[in-house]
């Protein structure tokens, strides 16, 4: 086959296995530039659930134009968001439906939502969004991971879907006991398992750097270090990374959609490699 190296290298898998996933994390919190000048910072209540600064909404912003200009906003069937402040202010403003006009349907988020200055944000012409626990950041200690109440929320993000979740306080976090890595992993497996009990084959998940860092380092283990570095480097601000996650375990349920099976209306058919094993037994029958 001339210079082409015949090592398996790629990864087969069937289309209806498959699914995309637009993983972001959250734009500037007032959390993160906190972090970069005050002593212990992330132990301060002054950032519980701390909310988009100013850049982040613009990081917002340009994230929006960016998918918006090269179709995947189009594409979006389901939006997943950790349902804290900063990272449902991110979903809303980089998925949702833009500026409020429609007074018919709820906004995604009210005008000023969640400290912010931002005007209300549109749930027409969007895919629906959703919060979940399950994606939501390093738990426990920290302030700034620490979730308001359910009951607080629901005013502030109209529109979004928050059914998902059992309890309306925050049972998930202790002020004195931090979740260990092997939890968080743990939490990210179950999570990208019960996206394969979703109908919805194109997904935008908007969540954190350390819950995305700590899952995604349990994938790409066996592939090159340069796609192993795609797949596992940490996560800027608003940044939006593609992947394409395949059921390798048949977890999922979904149906074939674009298969044939062939052979309408049934005939002869047999594999032009049985010739070949025909003519190799005809030669050895008369040697």
């Amino acid at each position: 086959m001339g210079d082409i190296d015949e090592r398996i290298s790629s990864s087969l898998y069937p289309l209806h296995r498959c699914k995309i996933l637009h993983l972001v994390r959250h734009g500037q919190g007032f959390h993160n530039v906190a972090q970069l000048t005050e002593k212990d910072a992330a132990l301060c209540y002054e950032y519980f659930d701390a909310s988009l600064t100013p850049i982040g909404w613009q990081q917002v912003d340009n994230l929006r134009r960016h998918i918006s200009e090269n179709g995947i906003l189009s594409k979006v069937e389901l939006v997943v968001t950790s349902p804290l402040l900063r990272t449902m202010q991110t979903a809303v403003g980089v998925f949702g439906g833009g500026d409020c006009i429609d007074n018919t349907t709820p906004p995604l988020m009210i005008a000023g939502g969640g400290n912010s200055n931002h005007t209300p944000i549109s749930s027409t012409g969007c895919p629906p969004v959703m919060a979940v626990e399950w994606c939501r950041e390093h738990l426990g200690v920290l302030p700034c991971d620490k979730r308001r109440s359910i009951s607080e929320y629901r005013p502030i993000f109209p529109a979004i879907d928050f059914s998902l979740i059992e309890a309306d306080e925050d049972i998930l976090w202790q002020p004195d006991v931090r979740e260990k890595e092997e939890e968080i992993a743990a939490r990210g497996i179950f999570f990208y398992n019960w996206l394969w009990t979703r109908k919805e084959k194109e997904i935008a998940i908007v969540s954190h750097g350390g819950f995305l860092r700590h899952t995604l380092a349990l994938f790409g283990v066996d592939c090159d270090p340069s796609v192993r570095n795609e797949i596992c480097n940490d996560f800027t601000n608003c940044e939006l990374r593609s992947m394409v996650l395949t059921d390798r375990s048949a977890i999922g349920k979904s149906l074939v959609t674009t298969d044939y099976p062939g052979g309408v209306p049934p005939g002869p058919d047999v594999p032009s490699d049985n010739d070949d094993k025909d003519l190799l037994a005809n030669e050895k029958a008369s040697a």
